[in-house]
């Protein structure tokens, strides 16, 4: 007999979790490690669990792979540590057999390799060739100590689950449990229901699928409710105790054993055949879920009504009343002016500055979000002063740094309501930087991944994957740094980001002429629009502050050198500075159409005289009807 017959019969009960119960007594940091270190409290764990009525119990390895062990500085240990995880919980289960005055009596139990997601974020940080090659060696040393079957669990990323799941299948006969997290109530990730997960991971040859982690019973019971039994494989739950509390440091979940007792048997009524716990449970929950459940035959048949199936509709965005200004830049000279957004309260200046930048005849301004990570007012509320009291066109930066998933999904939401459609997308100056040091960068994205959600917003979906109900509009910039020692390399990295959905670029400031030709030679087989970014210098102290100290910024000798002749008269560095600019520009607009032009220090006068003079430059050559050579967008010169 094994464990798919038994689930034939009646519904089996599995284990709750071994990290709670590890954290909760405060010892280690990587538990997986604990195999070695305190092999007692993991043998410990697994007996209760046996205790309370676990037919099924789960090995503690749920991290025990290369990429998470790399962590702690243990990815050497990951036979050993795996290896020593089956043991355990072999030897706990002897322990439970002989401790039965009567073992004949008792029901069969099985032993499962866990092996656990790696990515909570599609596509970040680790590849998928990393992670089959990581998954391999953990699954190797699972199967050699001979396993009664593989447990997948806790895969918020559907693609790495379902590339796991056919590596598994491929390896091994025995039974796999493949169990995906949600993401919303009735979703995984990319917006796919719970329904066609199932299905998918059915098909892909999985004996037993179902959810796990993240939520508690409410959620799980409502997103089966959206789930018919599957065709060749049995359905599994696994839930949290509840949603976590966070105090003192540390993460707390509700004990409601009773609870739990009344949530098992309306997971059975939904099909589950194999009930456990994840994140928070005890042995006290699955003794509730033994006693609610342990014996039953398993459901086979439910019925599905038409309105927990329903099909959402998104809405599609009424066309934007201006050029968009990726396609603006591909007919005609286009400006784009940045203006920081002030550090105090007082917004006059800024304000003057956008009025005098519309006038001179900028496309947009743009709004930089905590530029070098230095607080000042939101640019999402100064972008909707612009659009509302000014009609400038605001373009809206938006960093990595400063907010986490939930933040910059929430961020996304409100500039579409506010009709802020132009966005760029970066990664952002780390906190260190700016005026809070002890600030903490979040990073939960980077700018790849970033574009990648603003475009998941374009098609009505939220990054979970839940409908939004209506499509955004945003078009989508990205950074383009050509101020590295290898430039094909920076142009590989641009493509990547047209691949993940950028529509047009914005250059860091350049100051060399040669450099400018040089972007140009390496980029002209590109489409997507560059904007050529320009940065006056306004004083020697300034340009020497950029070239030295500023990421990503590099000054030709040449520059430095005009800006240190004058290094003693203000007045007189600043209009060297506006004469560089004005040198670069006249290459710039040889090769590019789009140029962006960055105010320093709020002086708008002087990027404002530069907008004129973009304008004087474009305007004389097409009076000439010869205007200058246009960067390459569709395959030819235009």
């Amino acid at each position: 007999m094994g464990l798919l017959d038994d689930l034939k019969k009646q519904v089996i009960v599995a284990d709750g979790a071994m990290g709670t119960l590890l954290y909760s007594y405060g010892v280690g940091n990587c538990f997986e490690e604990m195999n070695l270190s305190h092999p007692d409290q993991i043998k410990e764990i697994h007996g209760a669990y046996l205790a309370a009525g676990s037919q099924v119990i789960q090995t503690n390895t749920y991290g025990a792979n290369y990429e998470k062990l790399l962590r702690y500085g243990l990815e050497d240990q990951v036979k050993n540590i795996n290896t020593k995880a089956v043991r355990l919980a072999k030897a706990a289960l002897e322990e439970h057999r002989s401790d039965l005055s009567s073992f004949s009596s008792e029901e069969n139990k099985y032993i499962l390799g866990t092996l656990g997601g790696v990515r909570a974020v599609p596509g970040k940080p680790i590849s998928l060739t990393e992670i089959k090659r990581s998954f391999r060696e953990q699954l190797y040393c699972l199967l050699m100590e001979e396993v009664d079957g593989i447990l997948l669990e806790t895969y918020y990323d559907f693609e790495e689950l379902k590339t796991v799941l056919q590596i598994a299948r491929k390896e091994t006969q025995l039974p796999i449990i493949a169990q995906v997290s949600l993401h919303d109530i009735g979703i995984v990730q990319g917006g796919i229901s719970v329904d066609d997960a199932m299905k998918t991971l059915d098909d892909l040859g999985a004996n037993i699928v179902g959810l796990n982690c993240r939520m508690g019973p409410h959620h799980m019971i409502r997103s089966l409710e959206q789930v018919s039994i599957p065709e060749n494989a049995y359905l599994s739950a696994y839930p949290n105790a509840s949603l976590p509390s966070y105090s003192n440091g540390r993460y707390h979940y509700s004990s409601n054993s009773e609870y739990f007792q009344q949530s098992a048997n309306l997971l059975w009524e939904q099909g589950v055949s194999l009930i456990g716990g994840c994140c928070g449970t005890t042995p006290e929950h699955i003794k509730a879920i033994a006693d609610a459940v342990k014996g039953k035959a398993p459901i086979t048949e439910k019925e599905i009504t038409v309105n927990q199936k329903s099909v959402v509709h998104i809405e599609t965005p009424e066309p934007p009343k201006v050029e968009k200004l990726n396609e603006v830049v591909k007919t005609r000279s286009s400006i784009i002016v940045e203006l920081d957004t002030p550090k105090d309260l007082v917004t006059t200046k800024f304000l003057e500055g956008a009025k005098a930048l519309k006038e001179a005849g900028v496309d947009a301004v743009t709004l930089a979000d905590n530029s070098l990570a230095n607080p000042r007012i939101c640019n999402l509320s100064m972008s909707t002063i612009l659009k509302e009291k000014l009609q400038v066109t605001p373009l809206a930066h938006i960093t990595c740094r400063d907010r986490n998933l939930i933040g910059l999904q929430s961020h996304l939401m409100g500039l579409s309501t506010l009709g802020i459609d132009n966005v760029l997308a970066i990664t952002g100056d780390p906190a260190k930087v700016g005026d809070f040091p002890g600030a903490t960068s979040v990073y939960d994205l980077s700018s790849f991944e970033l574009i990648q959600m603003i475009k998941q917003c374009n098609e009505g979906l939220s990054f979970t994957g839940k409908p939004l109900g209506k499509k955004t509009n945003f078009t989508v910039a990205a950074a383009f740094n050509p101020n590295v020692r290898h430039l094909d390399k920076a142009v590989e990295r641009l493509q990547k980001k047209i691949d993940c959905g950028a529509d047009y670029f914005m250059t860091q400031p350049v100051y060399s002429e040669k450099q400018i030709e040089n972007i140009y030679e390496h980029t002209k087989h590109i489409k997507a629009p560059i904007y050529l970014g320009i940065m006056p210098l306004t004083s020697y102290r300034n340009a020497e502050f950029l070239h030295h100290e500023v990421p990503g910024i590099k000054l030709t000798d040449d520059i430095r050198q005009a800006m240190a002749l004058h290094k003693e008269d203000k007045a007189r560095s600043q209009q060297e500075g506006i004469a560089i600019a004005k040198n670069l520009i006249d290459t710039a607009l040889h090769y590019f159409n789009g140029i962006y032009l960055i105010t320093p220090f709020t002086k708008y006068e002087i990027t404002v005289e530069l907008t004129n003079y973009i304008k004087e430059k474009t305007s004389a050559a097409t009076d000439r009807q010869a205007g200058p050579i246009r960067k390459v967008y569709d395959g030819n010169i235009i």
